[in-house]
């Protein structure tokens, strides 16, 4: 306790945090870049859920997300639902916290997240992804071998996204 008798505070950035999480995972997918573009047109990139997030991660058909009436997330703190289906027809329901730099998505069978911090002149990002089942272990053992090329090719289609979305007169959202 400090001196004042209260118990020492320490933070960690979105980042420091989502590693955490990531090394508590069992055999979770972590990969981390730093990207040449300031951290508000990368978050702009990969906060747009619905239509970027399908062109980043491979195997992602589409994630729709759920908004109430007034089309605000469900609880104004971040907090959205949303469904994913994959490019083999797997459907899955996630509880999404999004925040500026920081968004955690867990299916029942999934966790995932993403984390976006300054960096210099550009910006240093990291996702992670991990199975939450009991067979995960397995799972992420057999998934293990291709590990390192889908991390490259997440990185790699995320570039493409923000270079996509810098061109002149680019939508959000509009695929190339």
């Amino acid at each position: 306790m400090g001196d004042d008798g209260a118990w020492p505070q320490a933070g960690l950035d979105p980042l420091r945090r989502l590693k955490v999480i990531a090394g508590a995972s069992k055999r979770a997918l972590y990969v981390e870049q730093h990207f040449d573009v300031a951290p508000d047109r990368l978050w702009d990139v990969v906060a747009d859920l619905e239509h970027e997030l399908p062109h980043i991660i491979p195997g992602l058909r589409s994630f729709t997300v759920e908004r109430t009436g007034d089309g605000q997330d469900r609880d104004g703190d971040g907090r959205l639902s949303a469904r994913a289906v994959s490019v083999l027809g797997h459907r899955e329901r996630f509880e999404v916290v999004l925040r500026p730099g920081w968004c955690l998505m867990q299916s029942r069978l999934l966790v995932g997240g993403m984390a976006a911090v300054p960096e210099g002149t550009g910006t240093r990002f990291a996702f992670f992804s991990s199975y939450r089942s009991p067979a995960g272990s397995a799972l992420q053992w057999i998934r293990r071998s291709g590990a390192r090329a889908r991390g490259a090719a997440l990185l790699a289609g995320l570039q493409q996204r923000i270079d996509a979305r810098s061109a002149p007169g680019a939508a959000p959202g509009v695929a190339e």
